[in-house]
């Protein structure tokens, strides 16, 4: 198969114009995974888990938007950040039951926890209502993972 180089570079106002940027006014989602490792055990648990142990998490955030004059939803790398700075950073390498608020340190407390998070550093951005959080899903083992969904936490 033949793979021609390109012999320019597209340039704006020349070869694509700026309201060509944006091809559609249609929602989509944009997601990114993370990956972090930590320790906890559990409280009112019979089992391997009331002891103390270690997983290497493994989280993905889900968004959805209508991409601005650009074409884009949210920047990757701005997705990066709000998951480092309101999760990533205060979990890895960190005894769980310490850094999180009270609570059994189950997946299924932690995607919550993490859902508003990520919510509230949006919010504090000024990124919603343009940009919505979606799903946030978070994997304890390869095969087992715990998921929240933006109409699951508007639930009353």
């Amino acid at each position: 198969m033949d793979y021609p180089i390109p012999k320019k570079l597209q340039t704006l106002g020349t070869d694509i114009q700026k309201h060509e940027l944006q091809y559609h006014r249609k929602r989509v989602f944009v997601s990114k995974e993370f990956t972090f490792d930590s320790a906890h055990h559990l409280h009112c648990y019979e089992g391997k888990c009331q002891h103390l142990h270690g997983h290497t998490y493994r989280l993905q955030v889900i968004m959805s938007g209508i991409p601005d004059e650009r074409g884009i939803v949210i920047d990757f790398a701005d997705m990066k950040r709000i998951a480092r700075e309101r999760v990533i950073d205060r979990l890895d390498h960190r005894y769980l039951n310490e850094a999180l608020p009270p609570m059994n340190t189950t997946a299924e407390n932690m995607v919550v926890w993490i859902f508003e998070q990520i919510r509230q550093g949006l919010d504090s951005e000024g990124w919603s209502p343009r940009v919505t959080l979606e799903e946030i899903r978070l994997w304890e083992t390869p095969t087992s993972y715990a998921a929240v969904t933006r109409a699951m936490m508007e639930e009353p």
